[in-house]
């Protein structure tokens, strides 16, 4: 499932993100990479332990927690400490896989953090930049991702992906994992429909008794497929 998260910042919020990551201090982006994705990446990062790095992800976490699509399509369970990379003259990270278990070092003994959610947030509006688009190939063909500063695109880590390259402009985002409460790929995508369509009755008839079992039905199945 390929889901766009609208609104996850402000224009404000954005605004204030941007100023601080435009005078930043990046660095080579492959010190995050394994062995075959560092093979075809070229951009720059923030360090994991920069804390600008730190202060802006628990800013964006903190939204995060407060915004219901992005509960409903992830269920995390766990979340990777954002990263933060930037894309400009001609740069690209070619088609690659995300490791499938990383480990969070922010905090001690590091704890493993299996990808099964990717996520992109973006900073840069579309119109400030060309190329740059998020691929995502699955097997309805590939999706091509580049949404206005503040919207957060998120997929399956089992993904085949890669950022085309940058040739006007920057392209600054944040990207980072969700271990979910469901594996499966699959299992998220009925959940999240079901979840969806339980708030839309709820808006429109909300003392249908439907209400009640359909509940029931979404909690039942969370019970049943949920790793915790």
């Amino acid at each position: 499932m390929v889901l766009h998260i609208a609104n996850v910042l402000n224009s404000e919020q954005v605004r204030r993100c941007r100023a601080a990551l435009d005078a930043a201090d990046w660095r080579d982006g492959r010190v995050t990479a394994g062995y075959q994705s560092g093979r075809v990446k070229h951009n720059r990062q923030l360090a994991e332990d920069d804390p600008l790095a730190r202060e802006l992800g628990t800013l964006v976490v903190d939204a995060l927690s407060r915004h219901p699509a992005f509960f409903a399509g992830a269920l995390p369970r766990r979340i990777y400490p954002l990263l933060f990379n930037r894309y400009e003259d001609g740069e690209s990270f070619g088609f690659h896989v995300d490791n499938a278990v990383r480990y969070d070092r922010s905090v001690q003994p590091a704890q493993p953090v299996r990808t099964d959610v990717s996520a992109t947030l973006f900073f840069s509006e579309p119109h400030e930049y060309d190329g740059g688009e998020l691929a995502i190939e699955d097997t309805f063909g590939t999706h091509r991702v580049k949404l206005p500063a503040g919207d957060l695109v998120l997929y399956p880590g089992t993904s085949v992906h890669k950022v085309e390259p940058v040739t006007r402009g920057a392209r600054i985002a944040a990207f980072f994992w969700i271990q979910s409460l469901v594996r499966s790929d699959a299992q998220r995508r009925l959940l999240f429909d079901l979840d969806v369509s339980i708030q839309h009755l709820t808006q429109k008839l909300p003392d249908a008794p439907e209400l009640v079992q359909l509940t029931s039905v979404y909690h039942n199945l969370l019970r049943e497929w949920s790793d915790v």
